[in-house]
């Protein structure tokens, strides 16, 4: 199940991490959970990408700090398998720029360590459906990158610019500039991703069929330059669409 699969089957996950013991417990937990199941584990970035290569996955979940390549180095290049997987970092390390960067690389969440089983497995059921995932624990620095700028310093995933936008002065599209494309319906759409609506809300909100909001959802994503639903929110802010 990747962001727009249609599949029942159950959610195939990576868990990649240096620390035996934190493979073991994670494992634990989602092995007592329906619908999920643990296919891959990985001690390092680069296993985690053979294994990936491998046996396709639907969510990754992977340690920040690893040896031989780290987990921020991991997203972009899992980003670009066939079938594309979710990646959600799993870490002890909730600072910004740690987040910042996850976010930018194509990361879907952030999820602390020390999170609750029920959060972690409601944050994989999550991820599988679509919706961009955040432990409570670093929601606050996610605000705090939206209030200070969020994406516009950062690369546009791929180093694309969206729509023909003309770069500013750090050679990105402004964030309003990524949102002038958008229909109003669009826009409306985009303003509740800002305010962290899953698929579900969405739907209800919208009066949407669940397909039709995951295309309106990859439409958004594709017009907007962003790469996931937080990067999206992200522009949603910066663009003055989140009251």
């Amino acid at each position: 199940m990747t962001e727009t699969s249609e599949t029942t089957a159950p959610i195939r996950v990576l868990l990649a991490d240096d620390e035996p013991a934190v493979r073991a417990g994670v494992r634990l937990i989602l092995r007592h959970a329906e619908g999920i199941d643990v296919v891959a584990e990985a001690a390092n970035g680069a296993e985690a990408l053979e294994l990936a290569a491998r046996q396709p996955v639907d969510v990754a979940l992977v340690d920040i700090r690893m040896p031989v390549l780290d987990g921020l180095a991991t997203i972009a290049p899992l980003r670009g398998l066939d079938p594309r997987p979710v990646v959600v970092m799993l870490t002890t390390f909730g600072d910004e720029e740690n987040v910042t960067r996850a976010l930018q690389s194509g990361a879907s969440g952030f999820l602390l360590k020390d999170d609750g089983p029920q959060e972690l497995v409601s944050a994989v059921r999550a991820a599988a459906a679509g919706d961009a995932v955040l432990s409570p624990g670093v929601t606050g620095v996610v605000v705090k990158r939206m209030l200070a700028g969020g994406l516009q310093d950062g690369a546009t995933p791929n180093g694309a610019t969206p729509n023909g936008a003309t770069p500013n002065g750090n050679g990105q599209p402004t964030a309003r500039q990524r949102v002038e494309a958008l229909t109003e319906h669009e826009r409306e759409a985009l303003s509740l991703l800002g305010q962290g609506m899953p698929n579900l809300e969405l739907s209800l909100r919208l009066g949407l069929g669940p397909d039709a909001v995951k295309l309106l959802v990859s439409d958004i994503l594709d017009k907007t330059g962003a790469d996931t639903r937080v990067q999206a929110a992200l522009v949603a802010a910066e663009a003055g669409l989140v009251p």
